[in-house]
């Protein structure tokens, strides 16, 4: 008999395995397949920029792609960088999507530039831009609604499509913004554990409820890497552990062993590692029980995971290890 378990869903980076970003695109194809296929809610994609391991930079584009090789899964941004945009752009892009596949789209938005500051001058904004991210999410939801905040500029297509909106946050700013404007809130727990707690009791005690949201509504986020055999999940995890200590440590530098040893045993190292705090990993049955934990410990109504295994394959092969004892 299936528990009453929280809705699961994937966020999917489509990460680059080495330098091969058509894998790495293809494996984003068949990894929303095999989430619909096991009764996953939804995929979203974030947007980064200017980094070699994730290859979601056009994040609308990646969606109607793997839109139109699904057929029922909801798809949408884990989040679109809004003060990288223009409102408008953004909801012609959606609504276009929400246009050629009705009742699948979702649009969540963050107020990071998901990249360094060199990149978003390439991107051509101002760092200050996020400074009116609350305005230009009322903006955006105004013209996808049909009721432009601008006299005599409409979204087309988008304008009546509703898209439905989610905050992303890792701080006390956005859950108050999301309980503001009633939207519901997903909080980035897979990288940015610290505020989780917090930001979910600000979120849940100054809720508003909106036309989209009648009650506050939480996603919370957790890395889960699922592998027939304890020990090849660890090993994995080990692996992508110490490929991110040194990415964010030593940049793009070669490290050898002996070096990146000393990197991942520094502070810094240890700062890295404790970001991925929330981390299911191990036997279908040791995924289970943490994320169940997990998500009575973020007072979470949904879970959202990213399948960080190093391979396409052992990610499809986590997605589907999970989604099968999730749904006991």
């Amino acid at each position: 008999m299936m528990a009453d378990r929280q809705p699961l869903s994937i966020l999917d980076l489509a990460t680059i395995s080495g330098d091969d970003e058509t894998e790495a695109l293809q494996a984003t194809v068949a990894l929303a397949q095999q989430a619909e296929a096991t009764g996953h809610r939804r995929v979203w994609y974030a947007e980064h920029h200017n980094l070699p391991t994730i290859a979601s930079s056009a994040t609308a584009v990646l969606i109607a792609h793997v839109a139109a090789h699904t057929s029922s899964i909801k798809l949408g941004s884990g989040g679109i960088m809004l003060p990288n945009h223009a409102p408008l752009v953004i909801a012609e892009q959606f609504g276009t999507l929400a246009r050629l596949h009705p009742g699948r789209i979702e649009l969540g938005l963050g107020r990071a530039p998901g990249t360094d500051q060199n990149t978003v001058r390439a991107l051509r904004r101002d760092p200050r831009d996020a400074e009116h991210f609350p305005d230009d999410v009322l903006e955006l939801q105004g013209f996808l609604a049909g009721e432009s905040r601008i006299p005599g500029v409409r979204a087309i297509p988008g304008a009546g499509t509703n898209v439905p909106l989610y905050i992303l946050g890792s701080s006390l700013f956005g859950a108050s913004l999301a309980a503001h404007l009633g939207l519901p809130y997903a909080f980035a727990s897979h990288f940015a554990p610290a505020a989780l707690h917090d930001a979910v009791e600000t979120y849940r005690r100054e809720f508003e409820p909106s036309t989209q949201l009648e009650a506050p509504r939480v996603i919370a986020a957790a890395n889960v890497i699922a592998a027939d055999r304890e020990f090849d999940a660890q090993q994995q995890f080990e692996h992508v552990s110490r490929r991110r200590v040194g990415f964010f440590v030593a940049g793009r530098r070669d490290l050898g062993d002996d070096e990146l040893d000393r990197i991942v045993a520094s502070s810094q190292g240890q700062q890295v590692l404790a970001m991925m705090k929330h981390s299911a990993i191990g036997t279908p049955d040791q995924v289970r029980t943490f994320l169940d934990d997990f998500a009575h410990d973020a007072d979470a109504d949904e879970l959202i995971v990213v399948h960080a295994s190093p391979t396409p394959e052992q990610r499809l092969r986590s997605v589907e290890l999970t989604a099968s004892a999730w749904h006991e």
